[in-house]
């Protein structure tokens, strides 16, 4: 069995399923395992981060959709009497009744910082002053903000590597019928700004193209992804990164996806130069989880 159910092809049984199984029909199936149920939560979206991999809303025990209430109905039977319509008690795999509820742009930061504590997230003084201000930014454009925006919200705010550039601008123009174009404007030490237009054989091509001129710091590119971790119109997007023989995920919760092409890019050329600062070597020898601030233009 693996966490959320990932395997090489097909898959394998999801731990976290059998476990529930068998500690829900603990009287028909006598078995108990020693699994600490109440971790199940937070691991799936530990293995889901660290992976790439996203778990679609309707998967069962982890999946966004699996304790979550919208109709009337359902939301009456359930202040009434949970086992109508759950099995399972959401506690028992480290959720709270309060992840039922969706923060929006009405939420204060105290049901935020609340809601962050319920999550599993330590966060300092300084880290909740920016996350808060970020979540304001995000539930103005997006609404309702829920558990995997306020994850990819952290994560974006935790950087584990000096901002040696940043990206402040990037338009980009395409067509089936031309060359795909890319613009872009970097901050680079001592906040000096460079920019530059290259063209390239698509929109991603263009911007990797654009951003190498700017840094000269050599690297490939060799796998991009984009996947939503939210739904709807103004759903986040993570996009994983594979250049050279490393793997980089970047989370740009407070920007559209159509702007995530470079976000990957970015976090590999600052990682470069900080290791190279440090340790004399040109890469890291394991993967990071590293992170790009966008400007707001």
């Amino acid at each position: 069995t693996c966490v959320n159910g990932i395997g090489e092809r097909a898959g394998n049984a999801a731990l976290e399923e059998v476990v529930m199984a068998i500690k829900t029909r603990s009287d028909f199936f006598g078995l108990a395992t020693n699994v600490d149920t109440t971790q199940i939560h937070r691991t799936s979206r530990l293995v889901s981060q660290l992976t790439g991999m996203g778990v679609q809303p309707n998967k069962a025990i982890v999946g966004g959709n699996a304790f979550r209430h919208q109709s009337g109905i359902h939301q009456h039977g359930i202040t009434k009497l949970r086992e109508t319509y759950e099995i399972i008690d959401a506690r028992d795999i480290g959720l709270s009744r309060g992840g039922m509820i969706v923060l929006n742009k009405n939420s204060g930061r105290h049901g935020l910082k609340a809601r962050l504590d319920e999550l599993g997230y330590e966060i300092t003084r300084e880290e909740m002053d920016r996350v808060f201000l970020a979540f304001k930014e995000l539930a103005d454009k997006k609404g309702e903000i829920d558990d995997r925006d306020l994850d990819a919200l952290v994560s974006e705010e935790r950087r584990t590597v000096e901002e040696v550039y940043k990206l402040e601008l990037l338009q980009v123009s395409c067509g089936n019928q031309a060359m795909s174009t890319a613009e872009v404007h970097l901050i680079g030490p001592e906040g000096r700004e460079t920019t530059t237009t290259s063209t390239g054989t698509g929109p991603v091509d263009a911007s990797y193209r654009a951003i190498n001129g700017l840094v000269g710091v050599p690297n490939q590119l060799i796998e991009y992804a984009v996947n939503a971790v939210t739904e709807g119109i103004d759903a986040q997007g993570v996009v994983t990164v594979r250049i050279d023989e490393t793997w980089y995920k970047a989370e740009p919760a407070r920007v559209e996806r159509r702007l995530s092409i470079p976000h990957g890019q970015i976090p590999d050329i600052n990682d470069t130069i900080a290791t190279d600062s440090d340790i004399g070597h040109s890469r890291r020898s394991s993967g990071s989880v590293d992170h790009l601030h966008v400007g707001d233009q």
